[in-house]
């Protein structure tokens, strides 16, 4: 019987030793490849490339078939951190990009740029105050492990750039140049742009903003004019104007049209810079007026001619010199694409010859239906400015 039991209880310590084996080893088992190209690292190549086109759903299937295909693959892990990242899910992000960093073997440092990536997205800025401290610990880590790694300092640099520490931003951007690997084309676009930004040297924050956008709105130009070049100032100080006509003292006559006047733009009640609207509306600067119907079309684009022709009144505003709207009337144009019949042919002739808007320095061309980024009205208002010593 003490045999028995001895052997039972032997036959039992082994099988349970066999089970605890199997709850340790057991896990995502890897699926089979059904094609060549069926591997982990052409589909997370192929995620990133969908990610960065903003297409998250088609991204975290490619994500997942690649760490459905080795489950142990970190890049996967850390893709699929990102595209949660994009989505606001951050609790899920930073869970998935731990987890690729426990997979990843130095000098890999994939799961240090998915968090930095993901520790730059604005939803995230919003809600996290020391959110670039933890991007730069994660750099600082990632550094020590690959130095040498394009991809690392190009997004440090992006990082750097939304936090607005655009000299920060630079350095890394250029550091990507001087490594010329992958990125080069990326880190130029993006340290010209930092660059623009840094010769413009905005003062305000909204300035810095704007500074960030590709196509300035009517809203966003707005802005500019009464936080970065202050016109409602430079008006009263230069440009104010009294009615000089003899008003007889007595009570004031009822005037109805008073009570029930709409507002001047009744499509901006809500928008978060209605007071700058507001001000540069009651200062009549030539096309940023409302439409006959009280529209001011906040969002709407601006290009290279109409914001020319904003500039053009201000400066004649300022300076008091009227002769300037007409300058250059019955003279040759110096843009090809510029005919002196268009109705801002005048103020680009003005603007350029002063320097503060710029032609394509490869075909001559002004580009009046270009739309103006945040930079570019940045350095035309710095540049204007300079011009008029103010």
């Amino acid at each position: 019987m003490n045999t028995m039991r001895k052997t039972w209880i032997a036959s039992a310590m082994v099988l349970a030793a066999v089970g605890l084996f199997g709850l340790t080893a057991c896990g995502p088992k890897p699926v089979k490849p059904e094609a060549a190209l069926d591997t982990p690292e052409h589909h997370y190549s192929t995620g990133i490339r969908l990610a960065d086109k903003d297409d998250y759903d088609g991204a975290m299937k490619e994500f997942q078939r690649a760490v459905a295909l080795d489950p142990k693959f970190a890049p996967g892990h850390a893709g699929i951190g990102l595209v949660y990242g994009a989505k606001g899910d951050f609790k899920e992000a930073f869970e998935h990009i731990d987890k690729a960093k426990s997979l990843q073997k130095s000098p890999m440092v994939i799961a240090q740029i998915m968090k930095i990536r993901v520790l730059s997205i604005p939803n995230l800025i919003e809600r996290k105050k020391d959110w670039l401290e933890d991007a730069e610990s994660e750099f600082k880590d990632a550094f020590k492990k690959d130095a040498q790694n394009p991809e690392l300092h190009y997004y440090m640099g992006k990082a750097y750039r939304v936090a607005f520490e655009f000299d920060k931003a630079a350095e890394r951007f250029k550091t990507v140049l001087e490594l010329n690997k992958e990125f080069t084309g990326e880190a130029d676009k993006e340290w010209r742009l930092v660059q623009k930004i840094q010769r413009a040297a905005p003062g305000t924050k909204i300035g810095k903003q704007i500074a960030l956008i590709d196509k300035i709105s009517r809203a966003d130009v707005a802005a500019l004019f009464i936080e970065e070049l202050n016109i409602d100032r430079l008006f009263e100080k230069r440009g104010k104007t009294f009615d000089p006509s003899f008003k007889a003292p007595g009570k004031p006559e009822f005037q109805a049209d008073k009570i029930v006047a709409m507002e001047p733009a009744t499509d901006i009640a809500t928008h978060p810079l209605k007071a700058d609207i507001d001000t540069v509306v009651k200062l009549g600067v030539r096309g940023l007026e409302p439409s006959p119907d009280h529209k001011f079309e906040p969002s709407k684009p601006i290009t290279k001619a109409e914001y020319a022709v904003m500039l053009e009144d201000i400066m004649i505003r300022i300076t008091g010199d009227d002769k300037l709207a007409t300058q250059f009337f019955g003279q040759k144009s110096l843009f090809p694409d510029v005919r002196p019949d268009l109705y801002y042919f005048n103020a680009a002739m003005v603007l350029s010859s002063r320097g503060i808007l710029e032609a394509d320095k490869t075909t001559g061309e002004f580009g009046a239906s270009q739309p103006v980024s945040g930079a570019d009205a940045l350095l035309a208002i710095r540049m204007f400015k300079e011009a008029l010593k103010i």
